[in-house]
């Protein structure tokens, strides 16, 4: 059964850098920042390799702020479209750690402050009612990687979350990524 996972989170959170720790190897890593900036139709791109690589059975993880059902919803009929389990990776919103790793952040990987604040302002936490299979809360874990623990409850409120999913572990230096 191929697999899907959806990042969700703020720039500078550590979402690249939990995806190229806990996803690297047999996993299809896709991101509109890999694209040019002056690239049109980033969407319909980042759907066409998600597509193709659940058709093939592949292993997909979406590096990107996915902060609301508009731009999940898509990933999780596709990934349902391809039979596979989708699931969700939270990065609970700190806006002033996302700004201080932001700022020291070069060239194109720095994003303007204003950018921030809006991915804010439609930050939304996913939950299993959007479709998802399973939804993972992921934290740094003050050791230089990545607690994941999974939601227990369906709500914007979930309690206290419960231990991490199978898989790979995260790696150390958890603080660079985004």
């Amino acid at each position: 059964m191929p697999e899907l996972a959806v990042l969700v989170g703020l720039q500078a959170a550590g979402k690249s850098t939990f995806a190229g720790q806990r996803f690297s190897g047999r996993w299809v890593r896709v991101s509109k920042d890999r694209y040019p900036r002056s690239a049109r139709h980033k969407q319909a791109r980042q759907m066409r390799e998600v597509g193709r690589a659940l058709a093939e059975g592949r292993p997909v993880v979406v590096d990107n702020t996915n902060p609301s059902p508009q731009e999940w919803a898509p990933l999780v009929a596709a990934g349902h479209t391809y039979g596979a389990r989708v699931a969700a990776y939270w990065f609970p919103p700190d806006p002033a750690g996302s700004l201080r790793r932001n700022a020291a952040r070069a060239g194109r990987d720095r994003v303007p402050e204003t950018g921030v604040r809006a991915t804010l302002s439609r930050l939304r936490r996913p939950t299993p009612a959007d479709g998802f299979d399973a939804v993972y809360e992921v934290t740094f874990d003050g050791r230089g990687g990545f607690a994941v623990r999974e939601a227990l409850t369906a709500g914007p409120d979930a309690g206290p979350p419960a231990g991490p999913p199978a898989g790979p572990s995260a790696g150390p230096d958890a603080g660079a990524g985004g």
